[in-house]
């Protein structure tokens, strides 16, 4: 099973609870000190055993509600968190046995024959999950049950009931096992979009095999990309949390004090190997639809947009005057792909996805990738300070479509448009007639190293005026087999700068 875990914890929590009531008896006295003055009446001060009893009484009744918030929000997930066993066959290379002096020959195999042997070995691992539907589905994470040979469920109630595996999917870290169960209480699913940083958030499942086990913490941060999915190519969106996730957690449910689904418990970031008091949960907005299409087809079928998206940038805002900063930025588009067909076009920023706020390309990335192709995404779309709606059928992602995007643009790490009197005047050179403009740059790539700038124009590559990218990626190919750096000549507002690609 591959293994995301990088850490433990369990006192932060428990800190954060005492933290809080600390809080209710340093600021009650203030508060009502306030609000005598405010009267303006003069009576007559009480004892200050009495005052403090007061205060006391008060507290107490703030801690006993937090209390009774998080144990009933345990008591109705008790049924719903499951806790999942695998079992997996692995085949181990060993040293041969040392052949003893004096064995005659062709006797040396008894002992090994002195070279290394194949065996099996039975390897296990633990991991939760979360019934959402009763008739025996279970969502976890994939690397809890990646590779199994065998799993077992094991419920609140006692019960163990062997699971099968329903369909995985690697790029979210996603897997739906079921069991022959009905009747079965499914958690009752909540919005990761409108939980908020600061609110509270209890996590449930088994760490280290100690089932039921509830943390409590709050959430730290939203759309996290950590990029340890998929060896750093899956899609990441995750809710950071505070509530203590160890191993055994993974697949658990983080869920809201209404007791509803939010995230799935997938991963924890420290250096030391103790708890850092860092958790990472896949909200459900990502969730959710990996699920329906692997319950509903047993495999995850993704959407494709056909537009390079990026957050919106200082350097887009200034270069494109958006009057926006949030929201999937749309780099560039391809012909006759769905963004092209529905009339988005580059320079657009997506500001809405179905009604719900779009915060970055990250989310729009995974929001498409998340839906089945032929699903219609209703988009609204800042353009230049105008509000559209659009409306975009998605195709489909396969390795044909992103090959479209497989060209020198991608590998070299930027966008490129070519000088048209249009995109000119649009990034602040009126009278430019030819040459390539970056409107995009990815965080790493061959750009990103030569220090390439969203606006920036490359005017020439080793001496040769440029019009399009075909002739950048021809005079870079051939700067790599001579084994010289590529020296282009870039315009950067006011000024040419000479940079060097290798």
């Amino acid at each position: 099973m591959q293994n995301l875990w990088k850490s433990t914890t369990f006192a932060l929590a428990a800190m954060l609870v005492g933290s809080l009531v600390t809080g209710v008896v340093m600021s009650l006295p203030h508060n009502l000190q306030n609000e005598a003055i405010g009267q303006g009446t003069v009576t007559t001060p009480r004892s200050a055993a009495d005052a403090g009893r007061a205060v006391q009484k008060q507290n107490l009744t703030t801690a006993d509600n937090l209390s009774s918030a998080f144990r009933n929000v345990a008591e109705a997930l008790k049924p719903s968190v499951v806790s999942i066993s695998t079992k997996q066959v692995q085949m181990v290379r060993t040293r041969g046995g040392r052949v003893p002096q004096g064995v005659p020959p062709g006797f040396e195999e008894l002992f090994g024959g002195g070279q290394p042997q194949i065996q099996e070995r039975e390897a296990s691992g633990m991991g939760s999950g979360v019934i959402v539907r009763p008739d025996g589905y279970i969502l976890t994470n994939n690397h809890v049950i990646e590779g199994a040979d065998e799993l077992t469920v094991e419920f609140s109630d006692g019960r163990i009931e062997k699971g099968t595996v329903v369909g995985t999917d690697p790029q979210t870290d996603l897997a739906v096992v079921k069991v022959e169960l009905v009747g079965l209480r499914p958690a009752i699913f909540g919005s990761s979009d409108e939980i908020q940083v600061g609110d509270w958030v209890l996590a449930i499942g088994s760490p280290f095999g100690l089932d039921q086990t509830v943390t409590a913490g709050i959430i730290s941060g939203k759309n996290r990309v950590q990029r340890i999915i998929a060896d750093g190519n899956g899609f990441e969106d995750f809710l950071q949390t505070d509530a203590a996730i160890n191993p055994g957690n993974s697949g658990g449910p983080l869920v809201n004090l209404r007791g509803e689904l939010v995230g799935i418990n997938t991963a924890i970031l420290s250096r030391s190997g103790a708890s850092a008091g860092i958790g990472f949960a896949i909200p459900v907005s990502l969730a959710r639809p990996v699920l329906e299409q692997i319950v509903e087809t047993g495999q995850v079928r993704r959407g494709f947009l056909g537009a390079a998206v990026v957050d919106v940038t200082p350097e887009a805002v200034d270069n494109y005057a958006l009057d926006v900063r949030i929201g999937g930025f749309i780099g560039s588009v391809l012909e006759n792909q769905p963004a092209a067909k529905s009339g988005l076009q580059p320079g657009d920023v997506v500001t809405k996805l179905d009604g719900r706020k779009c915060t970055g390309g990250t989310q729009l990335r995974n929001y498409v990738a998340s839906r089945a192709p032929g699903t219609l995404v209703k988009m609204e779309v800042n353009r230049g300070g105008k509000i559209l709606n659009l409306a975009v059928t998605l195709g489909e992602r396969t390795e044909e479509t992103m090959a479209m995007f497989s060209g020198f643009a991608e590998r070299f790490g930027a966008d490129l448009i070519p000088v048209t009197p249009e995109s000119a005047q649009q990034y602040g050179y009126p009278g430019l007639r030819s040459g390539l403009i970056v409107s995009s740059v990815q965080d790493e790539g061959i750009a990103a190293d030569a220090d390439l700038q969203v606006g920036d124009v490359i005017e020439s590559a080793s001496g040769t005026q440029l019009t399009s990218p075909d002739q950048l990626e021809k005079a870079f190919g051939q700067s790599q087999k001579s084994g010289q750096p590529l020296r282009l000549i870039v315009r950067r507002g006011n000024q040419r700068v000479m940079l060097v690609l290798r």
